[in-house]
């Protein structure tokens, strides 16, 4: 993968986890963000996601639904420091050391439906999801921020295809 090959203590991240990292700083990316009803919706969205991507992000259309949401980065940081983790998540988009999250906090930060979404979507456990995304996601957000900015989601799509 890369870019991401020296974000994570111990090398590279797990396809798994890469669909899962897509979704949630790509998701909005991928689609109309509504509340995903999978019947009627389906067609419009995938449409959408088609128009926007192919390849590995275009997986993740029917996730855009549900992680409408969010938001991209900027928004998961918005969730992260409602859930009294804006310091850590500081931590990760500027220079220094990166502080670590712990799954459980991630979790509530992201809510129980957000992840049990992702894991779904991965094709893992919502446990080695949280954990596996607790490690990563700092490594990162840090390298999507090596000026302390925020990308826009076009710019985060193009790094994780490359």
């Amino acid at each position: 993968m890369g870019l991401f090959d020296d974000a994570v203590p111990g090398g590279n991240i797990s396809k798994p986890i890469m669909i899962a990292l897509g979704a949630l700083l790509v998701g909005k990316l991928l689609g109309a963000g509504g509340k995903s009803e999978p019947e009627q919706a389906q067609p419009n969205q995938q449409a959408n996601a088609g128009a926007d991507d192919g390849g590995l992000l275009g997986n993740l259309g029917g996730l855009a639904g549900s992680l409408g949401g969010l938001g991209g980065l900027g928004g998961l940081l918005g969730k992260l420091a409602e859930a009294g983790q804006g310091s850590v998540a500081d931590s990760w988009v500027k220079p220094g050391q990166n502080q670590p999250i712990a799954p459980g906090n991630l979790e509530s930060a992201l809510g129980s439906q957000t992840i049990s979404d992702l894991a779904r979507q991965a094709g893992i456990s919502e446990q080695e999801l949280l954990a596996q995304l607790s490690k990563v996601l700092p490594g990162v957000v840090d390298k999507l921020t090596p000026q302390g900015q925020i990308p826009s989601q076009a710019q985060i799509a193009a790094l994780l295809r490359s």
